[in-house]
């Protein structure tokens, strides 16, 4: 039987797979897994190991409080340190600097 945190943190791990523009299968061989097993996983029919989790924390580069949490009731200072945390992530990454330049641009 499927629980509420199975499923959620199986959705939350595909969506960042997904922005981290990772096939099941990459992310699958990144950690050691299956990828009937990350499949399972990420549908919330099936839990991962404690190694799995870290790894995944780190491919992710999340806090394990911010791939827990389930809620769309984050605070304007939570986004705003996320986003800053997350722009230190990509200030070597020219396509994603030039494209979170470009979509602050267009903003203003």
């Amino acid at each position: 039987m499927q629980s509420y945190i199975q499923k959620q943190l199986g959705e939350k791990i595909k969506s960042f797979r997904k922005i981290k523009g990772l096939s099941q299968e990459k992310l699958a061989e990144e950690i050691g897994i299956a990828t009937n097993t990350l499949s399972s996983i990420e549908r919330g029919n099936a839990f991962m190991t404690a190694q799995t989790l870290e790894k995944i924390i780190d491919i992710f580069n999340v806090t394990p409080q911010e791939l827990f949490t389930f809620t769309n009731n984050i605070t304007d200072e939570d986004k705003y340190t996320y986003i800053l945390r997350k722009l230190d992530f990509v200030k070597s990454d020219s396509d994603k600097l030039s494209m979170i330049y470009n979509i602050l641009k267009s903003m203003s």
